[in-house]
């Protein structure tokens, strides 16, 4: 199955060095056969993005946890056997068999630098947003106007030399 692993710029260079991510409470995002029923349209790729939008938006949870981190969403994109779905949290979240090994990485997305200061607004306010606060719902959305660039596997050591 394709996840989609929500991470930070840290936990992107502990993926390098260490040859594997550790989610956060192994927790990942996919197309689930539930997400799929939640949309009355749409092809794979469009569901697959939904998905990953998902865990670009738990990205900034825990950029919002980690004010130290550099405010770019990470998303880590992984081809993994042994997830299990978990409705109960959402339609799309997976919960992972463990720790997600660099050979199963099959790309990653980034916030370019131009969205910045727009993903740091958004993590601060991301709680409220999801309490219905519709200034930090405009807020997010301004941080998710931003298309996350996209890296293969082989690129992300070469991206981490130039953060």
């Amino acid at each position: 199955m394709k996840v989609y692993v929500p991470a930070t710029v840290p936990m992107l260079r502990t993926l390098v060095s260490e040859w594997e991510l550790a989610a956060v409470s192994g927790t990942a995002f996919a197309l689930t056969p539930k997400l799929r029923e939640s949309y009355a349209a749409g092809d794979t790729e469009e569901l697959e993005y939904a998905a990953m939008t998902e865990a670009a938006r738990a990205s900034l949870r825990l950029l919002a946890a980690d004010p130290e981190a550099l405010p770019r969403r990470v998303v880590v994109v992984a081809d993994l056997d042994g997830t299990r779905l978990r409705p109960d949290l959402d339609d799309a979240v997976v919960t992972l068999p463990g720790p997600v090994p660099l050979r199963a990485v099959v790309a990653v997305h980034v916030d370019v630098s131009d969205a910045e200061a727009a993903v740091a607004a958004a993590a601060g306010v991301i709680d409220a947003a999801d309490l219905g606060d519709a200034d930090a719902e405009f807020t997010l959305g301004d941080a998710e106007d931003h298309e996350m660039a996209w890296y293969a596997t082989q690129e992300i050591p070469f991206l981490l030399d130039l953060l």
